[in-house]
């Protein structure tokens, strides 16, 4: 395989991945960002441990989806992180979830 064939499939999978991502976040309720990976997931717990004062983050995550071109599978139960590095959770907006403005429930 030539280096141009190479770039080509990344590109592909790329693509592929993004339309994955943008199919299925929706189904999520947090963003997670560690320094190696992407994730989107249902549950998160992160806990900063400190071993002989060496600072790191426990990052649990449940029902998830990992952000890897090169995994083939994707969708995971449980994924347990370990970083030295910031980890970033983020709750995903829910549109689809909110009470219209002119409901009885407002006001």
């Amino acid at each position: 395989m030539s280096a141009e064939d190479l770039e080509k499939y990344e590109t592909e999978m790329e693509l592929s991945l993004y339309r994955e991502y943008r199919d299925i976040v929706g189904q999520f309720a947090y963003v997670v960002e560690t320094e190696r990976r992407f994730y989107l997931a249902n549950g998160v717990d992160v806990q900063v441990r400190d071993a002989e004062g060496e600072v790191y983050f426990e990052v649990r995550m449940s029902d998830a989806w990992v952000w890897d071109m090169y995994r083939p599978a994707r969708f995971v139960k449980n994924v347990r992180v370990i970083t030295f590095k910031d980890v970033n959770v983020e709750e995903l907006d829910k549109p689809d979830l909110r009470l219209p403005e002119d409901g009885p429930f407002n006001g």
